[in-house]
């Protein structure tokens, strides 16, 4: 019994993670109906950013909580330059171009970054010790521990997503956002700048890559080249399950996800190694059921 609540605060980081991952490519499929498989990749790119940008910070003696602000902060601008550079350069020019050359082009991109990772950074074939930030220990609750760097950042998470949905939903770009995905020609009409925003949009959602890619490393203190693959397989999953192009689906399928992970360690300890198959067999299983996810894309809602 004990494990139950270590059990449970897995399953919420990583639910936090995955639905932080499957939101940006929902932002991405819903104003532009484009599948960024770049986007683990991008994520990648923002967690060695910002361990880059702790190592600064502790050069310049600059105190622990303020190194926490620096990995954040950096993991978040890099991504949500490479997010727009992306978009401005290679998907804007193609947006007219089969959706297979789209898809293509950023799996090419994903790997460009990947690959730049391994060879260019220190060491970059091997994994990257991410430097612990946050108070270690926790407390008990009956006979379950919680950590309380866990707790910290799963808090993290859900603001994070919290402030996304509200900058969808609460603000003008949000607004410009949700019109130029129900249409575009019509939104060019109403005055919206359309090459302006696209690129900050796929700078949103390449943060929230950013930020997912910190808390990563936060959490298991390590982070290497390829870690963004499954997380953006999981996440395009998660995406899928929940209804590509619904905000809240995205996040439920995140959750759900990690839910089924958590369930096949907890149930069947030994079969942990396992647990990303029974996941995925399970989600098969899920989408023959309700191939269009669980809340299905209304027309009014793509974003």
């Amino acid at each position: 019994m004990g494990t139950i609540g270590q059990h449970l605060l897995n399953g919420m980081m990583q639910g936090t993670i995955y639905g932080l991952v499957a939101m940006g490519f929902t932002i991405f499929f819903g104003v532009m109906n484009v599948i960024k498989f770049s986007h683990g990749d991008v994520l990648t790119v923002g967690a060695f950013g910002g361990l880059v940008a702790v190592w600064a910070a502790h050069s310049f003696g600059l105190s622990v909580p303020l190194q926490f602000v620096a990995a954040f902060a950096a993991a978040m601008l890099l991504s949500a330059v490479a997010g727009a550079g992306i978009s401005h350069f290679l998907i804007m020019p193609l947006r007219n171009a089969p959706p297979l050359n789209m898809l293509l082009m950023t799996m090419m991109v994903g790997t460009v970054l990947r690959e730049a990772i391994r060879l260019f950074f220190p060491n970059g074939t091997n994994p990257q010790r991410f430097p612990e930030l946050l108070p270690s220990g926790g407390f008990n609750i009956g006979s379950s521990f919680f950590r309380t760097d866990a707790l910290i950042l799963i808090v993290a998470g859900i603001a994070s997503i919290a402030v996304v949905y509200w900058i969808i939903n609460r603000t003008k770009f949000g607004l410009a956002m949700r019109a130029v995905a129900e249409d575009v020609e019509t939104a060019r009409t109403m005055g919206i700048n359309f090459a302006r925003v696209i690129p900050l949009t796929f700078a949103l959602g390449s943060i929230t890559a950013g930020f997912a890619g910190t808390i990563y490393g936060l959490y298991y203190s390590e982070i290497n080249y390829g870690m963004g693959l499954l997380l953006a397989v999981i996440g395009f999953t998660a995406a899928i399950v929940g209804g590509l192009g619904n905000i809240w689906g995205a996040i439920i399928g995140g959750y759900l996800f990690a839910g089924l992970q958590t369930f096949v360690v907890a149930a069947i300890p030994s079969m942990s190694d396992y647990k990303n198959v029974f996941a995925f067999v399970l989600i098969i299983m899920l989408i023959t059921w309700r191939p269009t996810g669980l809340l299905a894309e209304r027309g009014s809602e793509r974003v």
